[in-house]
């Protein structure tokens, strides 16, 4: 057996254990069977998803069996860890959507062919949507010393707002999130659970229960979260959460994300999230401190985890569009591909009919698309070598552009020096 916890030491994965003697040992004498939770608030996970999730499968490389377990009863509740407010709750045609978009997405990272290592994705509503109320306080609550879940810090925190509070509802979320560890236990022998550092409370309120339950010893780890220096959750930009799924968040913006992170925090994620050894990481970090101009880090960043989440197409097509937008030639694109490699770039619309007969003159659309106020501007720009159509430079002012200028279906991409940019649409 591998040593999962030398592997996951070094790269500063391990936040608490419940036995840190025992646990190297007991993970190397035989395979193990482990679970994570995922939240299904979403079709797609996030990128704070993505580190329980590679966890996983590190568990699962090193020879232990993986468990993703998703929460279709536990969404329908909200946990409150690490939350200042009820979430919304989520009905069930929701739920159902989401754990199969989140599914399809583990299905990349874990290997679910059949054998003793295979990996299972469950959901927790499966074995809770029968269990009657009256059953589930007999059976679990019972178990649940009222003093000890309100010790728990994610109960405390809440309770301590003078703002809010935490409603029954939430509040029961423990319960349910501790009988899974049960449940797995009980119908797959799972004996670890994994989480964020989040999830302690709900970890050892697990264990708790089946030493209550079953008179059985159960174990868990906490990673750290994916944070930056100041305490905020990593994989948040302008424009919202950066997914997993390339219909939220592009194969293009993901590597940008990646390649445009800070150099305090690029080691830290090339440990949490790639599969690297320690001495090229530690290469990696050299380069950093040395070189930092050169970017090095992130660009190796960048590349393996667009790589593990997209694919080696997905990586490829995130290269091109960053050559695209430092000047290479643009050919072959989408409308949708365009749009998103220049989705903050102005634009302007205009009837495809101006690109017929003899065309739309280069000086127009130059004017049209904003990067020149008049046309003495714009023939200054051509004359001095400036202009650019798809990337490719104009030196005519008398050039005409024509459907056969578009460099996608409908798109045209002019460019004013070396950065500045507007896209034309023909409708």
């Amino acid at each position: 057996m591998q040593d999962i916890m030398a592997e996951l030491s070094w790269r500063g994965l391990v936040q608490q254990t419940t036995d840190d003697a025992l646990l190297p040992g007991w993970l190397r004498e035989k395979p193990r069977t482990v679970y994570a939770g995922f939240d299904p608030t979403a079709e797609s996970l996030h990128v704070g998803s993505l580190l329980p999730l590679m966890n996983l499968r590190r568990f699962q490389r090193a020879g232990h069996r993986p468990i993703a377990l998703l929460g279709g009863a536990t969404g329908m509740i909200g946990d409150p860890s690490g939350k200042s407010a009820e979430r919304n709750l989520l009905d069930q045609e929701s739920l159902t959507r989401n754990v199969e978009g989140i599914r399809r997405q583990m299905e990349a990272l874990l290997d679910f062919e059949p054998g003793s290592h295979a990996a299972l994705v469950v959901n927790n509503y499966d074995w809770m949507r029968d269990y009657a109320y009256l059953a589930f306080l007999r059976d679990i609550g019972k178990n649940f010393p009222v003093n000890v879940m309100l010790a728990k810090d994610s109960v405390k925190s809440r309770l301590e707002r003078t703002d809010g509070g935490i409603s029954y509802t939430e509040f029961s979320y423990m319960l349910l999130q501790a009988y899974d560890f049960v449940h797995l236990f009980d119908e797959f022998g799972c004996e670890l659970q994994i989480g964020g550092s989040d999830q302690w409370g709900n970890i050892t309120a697990g264990i708790d229960l089946a030493r209550r339950m079953r008179s059985t010893q159960l174990y868990g780890i906490t990673c750290p979260l994916l944070a930056k220096p100041d305490g905020t959750k990593m994989g948040k930009t302008e424009e919202g959460a950066v997914w997993l799924s390339a219909e939220r968040t592009t194969p293009y913006h993901f590597y940008q994300y990646w390649i445009n992170i800070e150099d305090n925090v690029v080691g830290m994620c090339l440990r949490y999230l790639t599969e690297l050894s320690q001495d090229e990481i530690e290469s990696l970090d050299r380069a950093t401190a040395e070189h930092p101009e050169k970017r090095e880090a992130q660009r190796r960043l960048g590349e393996e985890v667009t790589r593990l989440i997209h694919g080696e197409a997905g990586l490829t097509t995130a290269r091109h569009a960053t050559d695209i937008f430092f000047g290479a030639e643009i050919q072959d694109l989408s409308d949708e591909e365009l749009g998103a490699i220049f989705a903050d770039v102005p634009s302007q619309e205009l009837p495809r009919s101006r690109l017929e007969a003899e065309g739309l003159n280069i000086m127009d659309a130059f004017v049209e698309a904003g990067l020149a106020k008049s046309k003495g501007e714009a023939r200054r720009t051509i004359t001095q070598g400036g202009a650019y159509v798809n990337n490719r430079r104009v030196n005519e002012i008398s050039h005409q552009l024509t459907a056969t200028s578009l460099a996608s279906d409908t798109t045209m991409v002019l460019r004013s020096g070396k950065k500045k940019y507007a896209l034309l649409r023909f409708a």
